[in-house]
């Protein structure tokens, strides 16, 4: 199984991961990086952090970047009747 690393960027801010995850192919990592985004929306922090600047890279063990996911892409957006 292909190893994939997850590395937070929140404006000029990044948090690397050193260990990454075995996972069967990109699209997993993308469902893994679309339920980080959600989790650490949801989460209380001390300041208040803007989600439209933070991003999750997806890398391979080559590091190569595999993807990059928008927070705000998970964010469900639901049609309102008016």
């Amino acid at each position: 199984m292909p190893r994939y690393f997850f590395n937070v960027h929140i404006g000029a801010d990044a948090l690397p991961d050193p260990e990454g995850q075995d996972l069967r192919d990109a699209d997993q990592a993308w469902e893994v990086a679309r339920a980080m985004a959600q989790n650490l929306m949801s989460t209380e922090f001390e300041q208040p952090v803007n989600w439209a600047t933070a991003h999750i890279e997806v890398k391979d063990d080559l590091d190569e970047i595999i993807l990059e996911f928008p927070f705000l892409e998970a964010v469900p957006f639901t049609q309102q009747t008016h």
